[in-house]
This record gives C-alpha cells, sequence and structure tokens, in this order.
C-alpha cells in the first residue's frame, strides 16, 4: 500500500473510534430506558401502542412480532411502486414498477439488502423514494439492531424468560438512533452540496453532441444477441442532457448510517449529486461503520465487560486491515497486460498509474477500495466506484467479504449477531479441544445453542451456492450474462452472494432485472436476512433462561489476545471454505487467465 493509503486508514481508524465511542454509551442508556426525559417522551407513545417496555415477551413472540413487522412492510412497499403512477410527488410522470421488479425491491430494502435492479431516477417517484424506499430505510435498520440486542441480553440475563419488547425496541432505535444520527448527516450532506428538493428535472444543454451505442432490446426488455452471442447494438446521438432533482441527501444519511446502501442515483455515490467531494466521500464511509461500532462498545456495556466488546471490534479490524490490503495492492498495480505492455490504461503514457476504469477521478483508488471494502464488509452496498471494473484479485476481496457472512464490522446489528454466532463457535471449537464444556460470557454453550449457531451459519452459503447453480444452468439465468467466462461465473455468483448476506451492491454486467432474477434474489434475500434472524433469536431465547455463571480457573478468557486471534481464524476457516471451489471458477481463473499475456 502506498504511504497516502496508509495514511487515509489510520484517520479514518481513529475517527470512527472518537466517534463511536460516545454513541455506543448513548445507545446503551437509551435502549435501557436510562434518560429520564426521553421516557417521559416516550409515555404517549407506548398508551397509543397499547403496550408499556415492562411488558416484555419471549423469543418466539419477540420474533414473530418482528416478521409480522417486516411483512407489512413488504406489502407497503410494493403498493407504493405499483401504484405509484395514481399518486402524488410525480413530477416524472413514471409510471406503476413491474410487479416482478415491484416485488423484488420491496423483499430487498425491507430486509436491509437494497439491491436495485432498476435505475432509480429512471423509475421510482419522489412519494415511492421517500415514504417506501427511505422509511424502510429506517426500518430495516432498526430491526437489525434490536435482534443484536436481544441477543446480548440473552448472555447478560440470569434465569430470565423474556429477551425484551420488540415494540419498544424498534421505538427507540428508530427515534432516538437513526432518526437524529441521520438528521445531522443529511445537514452534512447538504452543507456539502447533495441536493435535496422536490423540482421537476431539468433539461440543460451540453457543450458537444454527444454519440453512444445503447443495446436493442427485444419485447421483454432482453439485449438482443447476434451470431456470435454479442449484444446487437444501435448508436444514439443527442446535446441535451437531464439532470435528475430530488430529495437525495435526507434518504443519502439513513442509506449510510443504517448500512442499507440503496441510492436515489443508479450510479449510488459515485453521482456527484450523491457524493460531490472527497469530504463527503469520507464521510459516508464513517457514516456505513458508526453504529456497528458502537454496538461494539454497547456490547461490553450491556454484559458488564467492556474487554469483551473491544476483543469483538478487534477481531472486526483485524479483518477489515487484512482484507483492505489486497484489494489496494491489486488496483494500485492495476492490469498486468498493461503494465507488460508499458502503457498507462488510463492516460495512455507509459507511468503505470493502476487500474482507474471504473473510478471516479476526484476520488482515486486509495478513496475507491477503501470504500469498497467497508460497504462490502458492512452489508451497506453503496458504491463509489464500479466493481465489476475491479481486477481479479481486486474483486474478489468484496465478494470474499460479502461470503463470510459480512460479519467484519457488517451492518447495524447483523454484523455484530453474526460475529457473535462465530465467538459462540470459536468457544464451542475451543471446549473440543481442552474437553471442557464451552461457556461465553457467562453462559453454557450446550447442544440447542450449537444447532442453531448451525443453522444460522449454514443458511447463506446454501443459498449463494445453490442460487448460484441455477442461474448458470438454466437458460433465464444465462441470458443475464454480458460476459460469458469467468468474469461472468463471478458476476452471478456476486449477485446471489449480494442478495443472500443482504448487501446490495453488484457486479453490474449481469442484467438482474428481469423475472427470473428478480424473484430468485427476492427469496435469497428473504431467506437470508431472516433464516438468520430466527435462529438467533431462539439462541438467545435460550440463553436468557440459563444461569450465568462467574469465570473460574478453567474458564477461557475471552477478552484476550488468543481469543481474538481464535475467533479470526474461525470466521476465515469456516466462513470461507464453503466458497473456496465457486471462488477458484471465478476470481481465481480470471486471475490467472489476466496474467497471461
Amino acid at each position: 500500500m502506498s504511504t497516502g493509503a496508509v495514511i487515509q486508514l489510520l484517520v479514518f481508524l481513529l475517527a470512527l473510534g472518537l466517534l463511536a465511542w460516545p454513541l455506543g454509551r448513548a445507545m446503551d442508556a437509551v435502549m435501557a430506558g436510562r434518560v429520564a426525559w426521553l421516557a417521559r417522551v416516550e409515555a404517549p407513545l407506548w398508551r397509543l401502542a397499547g403496550t408499556t417496555p415492562g411488558q416484555e415477551s419471549g423469543w418466539k413472540h419477540y420474533t414473530l412480532g418482528l416478521l409480522l413487522f417486516n411483512a407489512l412492510g413488504v406489502l407497503a412497499v410494493y403498493a407504493l411502486q405499483v401504484l405509484q403512477a395514481q399518486l402524488p410527488l410525480n413530477p416524472q410522470g413514471f409510471g406503476a414498477v413491474t410487479s416482478d421488479s415491484a416485488l423484488n425491491t420491496a423483499v430487498s430494502f425491507v430486509t436491509n439488502t437494497n439491491w436495485q435492479g432498476y435505475g432509480g431516477e429512471t423509475t421510482m417517484s419522489y412519494l415511492t423514494q421517500m415514504l417506501g424506499l427511505t422509511v424502510q430505510n429506517f426500518l430495516s435498520a432498526a430491526s437489525g439492531i434490536v435482534v443484536v440486542v436481544a441477543l446480548v441480553r440473552g448472555f447478560a440475563r440470569h434465569s430470565a424468560q423474556a429477551i425484551g419488547n420488540v415494540w419498544v425496541d424498534l421505538t427507540r432505535v428508530t427515534l432516538w438512533v437513526l432518526l437524529p444520527v441521520s438528521l445531522v448527516l443529511a445537514l452534512v450532506f447538504a452543507g456539502q452540496g447533495v441536493i435535496q428538493n422536490l423540482s421537476p428535472y431539468v433539461e440543460v444543454q451540453t457543450l458537444e453532441a454527444q454519440n453512444w451505442q445503447e443495446p436493442k432490446l427485444d419485447a421483454l426488455g432482453q439485449p438482443l444477441k447476434d451470431a456470435n452471442d454479442q449484444p446487437v447494438m444501435t448508436d444514439k446521438s443527442g446535446q441535451t442532457q437531464l439532470l435528475a432533482m430530488g430529495p437525495v441527501a435526507s434518504q443519502l444519511a439513513i442509506k449510510m448510517v443504517g448500512t442499507n446502501g440503496g441510492g436515489f442515483f443508479n450510479a449510488n455515490s459515485a453521482h456527484p449529486y450523491e457524493n460531490p467531494t472527497p469530504v463527503s466521500n469520507f464521510i459516508q464511509m464513517l457514516a456505513i461503520f458508526l453504529i456497528p461500532t458502537a454496538l461494539c462498545f454497547q456490547l461490553g456495556r450491556m454484559v458488564g465487560d467492556l474487554r469483551q466488546g473491544w476483543a469483538v471490534l478487534a477481531a472486526m479490524t483485524l479483518l477489515f486491515v487484512a482484507f483492505l490490503i489486497p484489494i489496494t495492492v491489486a488496483e494500485q498495480q492495476g492490469n498486468p497486460q498493461f503494465a507488460a505492455l508499458g502503457v498507462d490504461q488510463a492516460l495512455g503514457t507509459t507511468q503505470s498509474g493502476g487500474n482507474m476504469e471504473g473510478k471516479e477521478v476526484r476520488f482515486g483508488i486509495n478513496a475507491s477500495t477503501l470504500f469498497a471494502t467497508i460497504t462490502t464488509a458492512a452489508s451497506c452496498g453503496a458504491v463509489n466506484a464500479m466493481h465489476d471494473s475491479l481486477t481479479p484479485l481486486g474483486g474478489a476481496v468484496p465478494l470474499v467479504l460479502m461470503q463470510l457472512g459480512e460479519v467484519v464490522f457488517g451492518g447495524v446489528g447483523s454484523g455484530l449477531y453474526g460475529m457473535l454466532v462465530f465467538a459462540v463457535l470459536a468457544v464451542f471449537i475451543a471446549g473440543l479441544m481442552i474437553g471442557r464444556t464451552p461457556e461465553y460470557l457467562g453462559k453454557k454453550i450446550e447442544v440447542r445453542e450449537m444447532k442453531l449457531v448451525s443453522i444460522a451459519i449454514l443458511v447463506t452459503p446454501l443459498l449463494v451456492l445453490l442460487g448460484t447453480a441455477l442461474a448458470v444452468q438454466t437458460d433465464a439465468g444465462r441470458a443475464g450474462i454480458f460476459n460469458p467466462g469467468a468474469h461472468g461465473f463471478s458476476e452471478v455468483l456476486y449477485a446471489l452472494s449480494s442478495a443472500a448476506n443482504n448487501n446490495g451492491s453488484a457486479f453490474a454486467g449481469l442484467s438482474a432485472n428481469t423475472p427470473f432474477y428478480n424473484l430468485l434474489l427476492a427469496v435469497v434475500m428473504a431467506l437470508g436476512r431472516f433464516g438468520v434472524i430466527v435462529p438467533v433469536l431462539a439462541v438467545a431465547g435460550s440463553l436468557a433462561a440459563k444461569k450465568r455463571l462467574a469465570a473460574t480457573v478453567g474458564t477461557l478468557p475471552t477478552h484476550g489476545p488468543l481469543f481474538v486471534l481464535l475467533l479470526v481464524g474461525t470466521v476465515l476457516l469456516v466462513g470461507l471454505l464453503n466458497y473456496v471451489p465457486a471462488l477458484a471458477l471465478g476470481p481465481v481463473v480470471e486471475h490467472l487467465m489476466l496474467g497471461s499475456v
């Protein structure tokens, strides 16, 4: 890594720690109801909802309430899309979204995936963006946070039958955590130049005529291909450009702080109206990791041992840095075939400037690779560069980070509960080695917990591998692949990895806005989200009912360097081994092909 990349990383980690520490303390106080003036504000809300913070439930009722809440969200977002032509705040007169795309988008935003098979500025009305997508950015993020809070309560409580009140938890996270942070961020982004308005789109005259090519589409919206299986292109020209407007800053704030990732614009955070300056880019990266880091500190406070939170955070940081280095080095070195020719692919000079394809000049390689690592280490999916244009090894990094289950900081809540699942597995492995019943955070880990942990870990690999196999073995799946060969396979593998792990980013060479991919990915996103949440909440209920044991001389310390390394090793071995054959067929083969000049 270059000196500039190292300095950028150190500044980022320092700023992240300084911001997340007080936020973690505040979140702990808010979720425990220890802020007196907030309790007075909440009282009318509980009367209206017919509940109180003291009316807690077991894991089954907690889970049922969360599932019902999210199911209603899917229906609401779906209805807004298919009815948007008849609804207000639609200055461009966009028509109804097709049923398969609407279902995919509804499931996507409710599951915190925010996969987008459409262009936001050419498909969604302002009302759909605000009332549907932005609202779900808040609620899906809140859903992830309450799950990890419930899980930590399971560790912290002693012989308890309840893990919390789901309606109280959702309300507190949304009103007192996500909303204030997003409001501050939205104002900061607007100050940096991110647009925020309800104006119709503006047509402007360009200085020069533009000429371009577009693929010709058939009646189903699929690109027509010639005898060589290449897209049939048509020539286009024009001297005007339509500039999209809209309430962007408000959606951008929660998209980042809630690790949602769904952009107002199709180009996401590479769009100058959504990410105009290097400063806004840096703040967006901080926002993605802010709550996942704060939750580690909250974990330590809830279990009464801050060292436990620091240990989990240390494991996440080690993995994050370990993955950031290879993607940055690979992109700084660039395409070896260009290097062998002595030609800079970006500038046409004999100086090697790295791989600038698909990257914004205003950000450069270092800020683009850091962003790509952050957004796929977290379950965010926002992008400030085209991941499809990364080098094979560079593109393998975000792919692998997703396949690990996005536990390296991860999404708001989902990252920490995923890492705690691996922590339980780590102490189980350690217990097998020394012949002791494993314990973690004062709770014995027994047969029931290990069965549930196994389910939570195996759900996403099964979805990714089976979904990829289905896509490459069917005509409908292969029809969306523009790049046959190893890279085309990587595009499909990336899409399924992104959907199952609720990330939402893409190798965009895949044409995924088809009935086949919309329905396949919708199923994968839903099972990838709730197929993990349900066993995690079951673990929370099981642990809450157990007695909390005092540490003895035979207890494995879970706050020191040894446990951090054990946890990192467990994540890499168990999380990655499932995907080695698939990775060999995609990015590994592509890298070997790239190196053969």
